[in-house]
């Protein structure tokens, strides 16, 4: 069975995962992807969260630093474009931008390395590891959609926090919850009995 160069890294690769957060609305989603990675991995976890990110989770959420530091290893500086995950030998499974905001997305897509965000993404691709990134803007003009498909050419992969409706009827909490669940299941993790599709009456 042919194997693509995404699995074989995921396959050697030490098991730590670089989750980054941006200014884009969404916090929750990145705490609960970061809160269900600890309780179902061993992972080490570098966490870089944006001067913005941390706005828009104060005004979403209520909360600061501090909860993105309690479901990390290594907490980084976005400004600290010397961290360990700035360089490619530092080897890693791969990394999530969660939620990804439009700025960081056009960033990745054009190469810009001025953010620790962005050169680790940068690395991430270069590296041929798995990116994910999980935008978070409607309605996407033109502009966004050639970002996305650039940063897709290049090896990323787009998730767009879409909830599985199909899942029955779901609190907030849990759509929450299958969203983090589906982002963790593309570096196999795998989800929750009840965030996984089982088949339907035909």
């Amino acid at each position: 069975m042919q194997r693509n160069v995404g699995d074989a890294n995921l396959a050697r690769s030490p098991s730590r995962l670089v989750v980054a957060v941006t200014g884009a609305s969404g916090s929750i989603l990145a705490l609960e992807l970061l809160r269900w990675l600890r309780e179902v991995t061993d992972w080490e976890l570098h966490v870089v969260v944006s001067a913005a990110a941390l706005r828009t989770a104060r005004l979403e959420l209520g909360v600061g630093r501090e909860a993105f530091a309690a479901h990390a290893d290594t907490l980084h500086a976005n400004k600290d474009i010397g961290a360990p995950i700035a360089s490619g030998s530092f080897a890693t499974l791969g990394m999530v931008v969660i939620p990804c905001s439009m700025n960081t997305l056009a960033a990745i897509a054009h190469g810009l390395g001025d953010t620790l965000i962005a050169r680790a993404a940068d690395v991430t691709l270069k590296e041929r590891r798995r990116l994910v990134l999980v935008p978070r803007e409607t309605p996407l003009s033109l502009i966004h959609l050639r970002n996305m498909t650039t940063v897709t050419e290049a090896g990323a992969v787009i998730v767009p926090p879409v909830p599985a409706f199909y899942l029955g009827e779901l609190t907030p909490q849990r759509l929450v919850q299958q969203i983090a669940m589906r982002v963790a299941s593309l570096f196999g993790v795998a989800p929750a009995p009840w965030a996984e599709w089982t088949g339907g009456e035909g």
